[in-house]
């Protein structure tokens, strides 16, 4: 039998190692610190275990690894759950490991009545990755004593797969829709990075649900895996646009911004009229607020170029972009702690544009001398 490679296989391939990465990124010592990280890298697990095993049997690799036939079942059924814990934990804050606990208990039912199966031999294997791909070679013969015992619920694992992830992704509806009416946010506009999140990963989950649906329709059989693992490997490739997107290593300021300035044409007449423009936009639109806010983004808004902006800002200001939005950022924070006392302060910090509460209390302590918790308790 000869290996099947083609972009297909490429493409999921590919997709698989960025999983990989991006679920050690979520992983790490940082960011595990935040629940609603780990319950995203383990539903990129569930997707990468899901991708590998289509992988396998579509390129025919899997002939050498027989025992991994049908591994990623529970995987497929730990999708929605976990996609529904993400969304909860950014929501509402961290989960109960009681409530954790209910939502993975079908999918660990699901393994022990699959694990006989799991655990048969590399015949029954090949035949049931034969039947799927290759129905028309021959099957390998086992003896039916040897046969492992199936329960009529394992027998429908797509349809299984597919009901978990219609009721998770109506579950996760339900909790992004109240999340928005108490925001009071537009649903296609999201100042929050954490609504725009939660909503995104609900679109494209109930996207790649209702692909499953199609493929199974024209394929009785499991031929048509490739199309939804491309389509899984697809919102891996989004996912990690997404991350680099937020990612502050591509705002930073040089240590020479200043310089380069020094030979410039712009007149003290465009400076002011930058100026202006600017102290008006962000007063009265507050674009800041976004945490993916950028200096391309505000001088697209303002009609000038990225140079201009940037040189009006340091020269008339005596300050980097980065050090004005941090300013700005922080002004607010300081009127939504004394204005909002119940509200806690990661809540306050993503409100006024930033990621990480580590990132917050820095330019907070910068600008007051004192921690967002301390200015609050000084001030109420």
């Amino acid at each position: 039998m000869t290996y099947k490679i083609d972009w297909f296989a490429v493409f999921i391939f590919l997709g698989i190692v960025q999983a990989i990465f991006l679920s050690f990124f979520f992983f790490s010592t940082e960011n595990r610190k935040k629940q609603f990280n780990l319950f995203y890298g383990w539903f990129l697990v569930s997707i990468v275990a899901c991708l590998l095993e289509i992988f396998l049997m579509y390129t025919g690799y899997i002939i050498h690894v027989l025992y991994l036939v049908d591994f990623s079942e529970t995987f497929g059924l730990l999708i929605g759950p976990f996609l529904y814990l993400f969304v909860l934990s950014i929501a509402k804050g961290p989960v109960q490991w009681k409530k954790i606990r209910i939502h993975l208990l079908f999918p660990g039912i699901y393994t022990f009545l699959i694990l006989p199966y799991l655990l048969s031999s590399e015949d029954i294997k090949y035949n049931a990755w034969i039947s799927s791909y290759h129905p028309g070679l021959p099957y390998r013969q086992v003896e039916l004593s040897h046969f492992p015992i199936r329960f009529w619920l394992t027998d429908w694992h797509t349809e299984l797969v597919l009901l978990s992830l219609g009721v998770y992704i109506v579950l996760s509806g339900i909790v992004i829709f109240r999340s928005f009416q108490e925001k009071n946010e537009s649903f296609w506009q999201p100042v929050s990075l954490s609504l725009r999140t939660m909503r995104n990963g609900v679109i494209q989950i109930g996207a790649f649900t209702i692909l499953i649906v199609i493929v199974k329709l024209f394929n009785e059989d499991d031929t048509g895996d490739h199309l939804f693992a491309a389509f899984g490997s697809l919102l891996i490739y989004v996912t990690s646009i997404s991350v680099m997107r937020n990612s502050g290593f591509f705002k930073q300021a040089t240590l020479t911004e200043a310089e380069k300035y020094k030979s410039s044409t712009l007149t003290p007449g465009q400076q002011q009229s930058i100026l202006h423009k600017f102290n008006q936009v962000m007063q009265e639109q507050k674009p800041y607020l976004k945490s993916s806010f950028s200096l391309p983004d505000l001088a697209q808004q303002l009609g000038v170029s990225v140079h201009a902006l940037s040189q009006a800002l340091n020269h008339g200001l005596g300050k980097s972009f980065f050090e004005l939005v941090a300013g700005y950022r922080v002004e607010e924070a300081k009127r939504l702690l004394i204005e909002q006392p119940n509200i806690k302060v990661e809540e306050i910090a993503e409100q006024v544009g930033y990621n990480s509460k580590s990132s917050f209390n820095t330019a907070f302590k910068k600008f007051t001398g004192s921690t967002p918790s301390a200015f609050r308790e000084k001030n109420s």
